[in-house]
């Protein structure tokens, strides 16, 4: 069965949103990276590495459904942030608008009555809660040391003993 072209239309979309996300936290990486957190880099270069990924599947999918991807150019990210406090609100918010996102999806499979599609969704939507769980954690934290250069400092070693895991979608 092909997909309807409403639904890859949609999908496409959320391509594009995935790269993106993956170029803001990429950025975010690069950012603190050069004022000294490399661990809060570490975390970010984690979460680049699994936004590429979440793409990846996306566009499996379409090709697996007969769906044809496309491509766009990536609109430009932020590139400074006055604090940690700053960044990880600003994920926390942007992990929120993906969860919006990929319920739009959702809303859109059922409206569709494109069963396979919002089965595959389900993998995204519980990836979305564990996101804006993991950054709600790590803002309560930075909440919770207010600023101690101690606080920050081990804040930082336990964000850099972030490692990448791939995905498995089921």
């Amino acid at each position: 069965m092909t997909i309807n072209e409403k639904l890859a239309n949609a999908i496409n979309d959320q391509i594009n949103a995935e790269f993106w996300s993956a170029f803001l936290y990429l950025s975010m990486a690069c950012y603190w990276e050069q004022q000294g957190r490399t661990g809060v880099a570490n975390w970010y270069k984690v979460q680049f590495r699994e936004e590429q990924a979440h793409a990846e599947i996306f566009i499996d999918y379409l090709h697996a459904r007969g769906g044809v991807v496309k491509i766009d150019p990536i609109a430009a990210v932020k590139q400074e942030w006055s604090s940690l406090e700053e960044t990880f609100s600003d994920t926390l918010a942007h992990e929120m608008e993906v969860t919006k996102r990929i319920n739009a999806l959702y809303a859109l499979a059922e409206e569709e009555k494109d069963y396979a599609t919002r089965q595959m969704l389900n993998w995204y939507i519980a990836e979305q809660v564990e996101e804006e769980h993991n950054v709600q954690d790590i803002l309560d934290n930075l909440n919770l040391v207010k600023g101690d250069g101690t606080g920050i400092l081990q804040i930082d070693r336990e964000l850099g003993s972030r490692v990448y895991t791939a995905p498995k979608v089921n």
